[in-house]
């Protein structure tokens, strides 16, 4: 007679086995209810534009609605932990940034969630740069200007950013480790209340994309000291590049690509795939972002890993640098 254990694991087997022969039917039926996408920050920042975008392109791709769920908080560390809690059937995708899964795992230690074994990436969308801008108000009209200041005054010039551990605020330290300047970093829950802090005064400078800052830079109400990237972008084209400002190394942008909970059957992540490409190949999807200062990208899942294990390293070497740690939340 076998023994106990082997009678126990032979009934488990046979249990499992009819769910098993229904996965491959259950993927080839996805999605046969509404789809919920997670973007890990409030409405009104680029996250957010992006997500929108894209939800409403797959809701005729997929005939099933797709409804942006914004989760903000913990320096977007709630919306991974939810996402990487929910069941791995394709309908709870999400709008994963790179601060999220490449820079926040190296600021707090307690994360209740691993950035690449509880998430399978499906690929890019779109990326973006970060800007620096300060309110017109100080009369500083240049980068160079800026960090006399600060280097004045260390400590006294104050920057907001879109929340602790998010790429503006990584921005913010790479620019105070290659000017050897020191800023004081005033965090906000988002992109929206962090740049009407600079608007109203509250602090100096605000350092966000391209997309949250190119209107208040083209209607005066902010003023651009520089963009964090090699060329001037066609949206802000009286705003200097990194190295025209003398700042080459001071490149930071940021990119957004769909994940799926761990363990989401191929299937899906094939289906969602091809539709993401096939909206990112779209004449009409690079005219509507680059309008917003918003480049358009994709990939395959395997690239986009290799791609979170790169930026992983290299955003770990600018935390350590700057030796930040965020409090437990």
């Amino acid at each position: 007679m076998k023994p106990l254990r082997f009678r126990i694991a032979a009934v488990a087997i046979a249990a499992a086995l009819p769910l098993l022969a229904t996965l491959p039917a259950y993927a080839e039926n996805w999605p046969s209810r509404p789809v919920k996408l997670v973007v890990p920050f409030p409405p009104g920042g680029a996250a957010d534009a992006i997500g929108r975008y894209y939800a409403d392109k797959l809701t005729r791709a997929l005939g099933q609605p797709v409804i942006v769920d914004n989760k903000a908080g913990a320096g977007t560390a709630i919306a991974a932990e939810y996402v990487a809690r929910a069941a791995p059937d394709g309908y709870t995708i999400s709008l994963a940034t790179s601060g999220q899964l490449t820079v926040l795992p190296h600021l707090q230690s307690n994360l209740r969630f691993d950035p690449v074994k509880d998430f399978t990436p499906v690929s890019l969308v779109a990326s973006v740069h970060n800007v620096v801008a300060i309110n017109p108000k100080l009369q500083i009209h240049s980068l160079p200007e800026l960090l006399a200041r600060a280097k004045a005054n260390p400590g006294k010039v104050t920057y907001s950013s879109c929340g602790s551990g998010t790429l503006c605020h990584l921005t913010g330290e790479l620019l105070q480790n290659l000017s050897g300047s020191e800023l004081l970093h005033v965090p906000y829950k988002g992109s929206a209340p962090a740049v009407t802090a600079a608007l109203g005064g509250e602090v100096d400078l605000a350092i966000d994309t391209l997309t949250v800052l190119a209107p208040q830079i083209k209607t005066g109400k902010l003023q651009g000291l520089v963009q964090t990237a090699a060329t001037r972008s066609p949206q802000l084209p009286d705003v200097p590049s990194a190295p025209e400002a003398g700042l080459p190394s001071f490149i930071s942008s940021g990119w957004f690509g769909v994940v799926v909970p761990a363990n989401t059957p191929a299937p899906i992540v094939a289906r969602l795939q091809k539709e993401l490409h096939t909206i990112a190949r779209a004449p009409q999807t690079d005219h509507d972002l680059q309008e917003r200062g918003i480049s358009v990208e994709y990939n395959s899942p395997a690239e986009f890993a290799s791609l979170i294990r790169t930026d992983y390293s290299r955003w770990g070497k600018v935390v350590q640098a700057s030796k930040i740690q965020l409090a437990a939340q």
